[in-house]
C-alpha cells in the first residue's frame, strides 16, 4: 500500500568542495498548497541536511527527494568499478565503501574520484575518449528511450553539467542515514512513515509542459507550477535555479505520488533495486 505522505520535500544537492554550499536548496509541498522554500537564504552543509532529514522523517511521514544518482551503473558491466578488487556489488555496501575511502570534509567525495579511483572517471581529453567513460543505469536508458534526455553519467567529472561529485557525496549521505529512514528502492517502500527517493528535475518540467531545463524567474516558476496543478509560489524575490528546481520538484513529487504505479515502475527488478536503484518518476 502506498503510504499517505503529509509532505513532499525536494533537495537540490551539491557535490562542491567545502563546508557549506550555496548550491543546496530545500523546498516542501503540503496538501494542495503552494510549495515553499525551507529556510530560504540559509547556506546548508551536507551533514546538516542529513541530520535535519532524519529528525524531520521521524516527525511526520514525508517523501524526501535528492537529485543525485543513488548508485553508479552496475547492470551494463556487472560491476561499479570493473577490474577493481574488493569493491562491493550492492548499493548499500558500496555507500559504506565510498564513505570509508573518501575522508573529505562535510561528506565530500572529490578525493574518491580524483585520487582513489581516478582511472574510472573522465576529467578531460587527456583521459581519452569521453564516450568510453559514459555509462548509464537501466532507469537512465529507459528515460532516454522516452525522450527524457538523461545525458549526465556518474563517471563524467568534467564541466558544469557533471553529476559525479554530487552523486558520490550523496552516497556518503545515504550511508549516514541508512537504517534511520527507508531509502527506496534499496529498501521496500514502508506502509507508514517516511522515505527517500532519487529525483530528476527535468522529469517534472516535462510533466509541467515546460521545454527548458532551468527556470530563473518567478513567472517561469509559476507557469511550471500551474502545469503541475499547484498554486503559484509566494516569493518576494527572483529565485535562483537551485531554488526553482527544488520548488518545481516538490510540487512534481506530490503530483506524481498520486499516480497508481508511481512506486511500481515498469522495468524495476529486485536486482536493480539492490544494485542501481531507480529515479522516482521514470515509469
Amino acid at each position: 500500500m502506498t503510504p499517505r505522505f503529509t509532505r513532499f520535500v525536494a533537495i537540490d544537492w551539491s557535490g562542491a568542495k567545502g563546508r557549506r554550499h550555496k548550491g543546496i536548496a530545500i523546498a516542501e509541498a503540503r496538501g494542495d498548497t503552494a510549495p515553499r522554500l525551507v529556510r530560504p537564504g540559509h547556506v546548508w552543509s551536507r551533514t546538516e541536511v542529513a541530520d535535519w532529514l532524519v529528525k524531520e522523517a521521524q516527525r511526520e511521514p514525508s517523501l524526501f527527494g535528492f537529485d543525485f544518482s543513488f548508485a553508479p551503473p552496475h547492470a551494463e558491466r556487472g560491476s561499479y568499478l570493473p577490474g577493481e578488487p574488493d569493491v562491493p556489488d550492492n548499493a548499500r555496501d558500496f555507500w559504506a565503501y565510498v564513505d570509508a575511502q573518501a575522508p573529505d570534509e562535510d561528506l565530500g567525495a572529490a578525493s574518491f574520484l580524483e585520487q582513489v579511483h581516478r582511472p574510472h572517471f573522465y576529467f578531460g581529453i587527456a583521459d581519452g575518449v569521453k564516450a568510453d567513460f559514459v555509462r548509464f543505469r537501466q532507469c537512465d536508458a529507459r528515460l532516454n528511450q522516452q525522450g527524457g534526455r538523461k545525458t549526465a553519467s556518474a563517471y563524467d567529472a568534467i564541466g558544469a553539467a557533471q553529476v559525479a561529485k554530487a552523486s558520490f557525496s550523496g552516497m556518503r549521505l545515504l550511508h549516514r542515514i541508512s537504517g534511520q529512514v527507508a531509502i527506496f528502492p534499496m529498501d521496500p517502500l514502508p506502509d507508514h512513515g517516511s522515505a527517500v527517493v532519487e529525483i530528476y528535475t527535468r522529469i517534472y518540467l516535462r510533466m509541467a509542459g515546460m521545454s527548458g531545463t532551468k527556470l530563473r524567474t518567478r513567472a517561469d516558476l509559476n507557469q511550471a507550477l500551474k502545469g503541475l496543478g499547484s498554486p503559484p509560489a509566494r516569493l518576494r524575490f527572483e529565485p535562483n535555479d537551485h531554488q526553482t528546481d527544488a520548488l518545481v520538484t516538490a510540487a512534481g513529487m506530490r503530483a506524481l505520488a498520486a499516480r497508481p504505479h508511481a512506486f511500481r515502475p515498469a522495468g524495476l527488478t529486485a536486482e536493480l533495486a539492490r544494485t542501481e536503484g531507480w529515479t522516482f518518476g521514470i515509469l
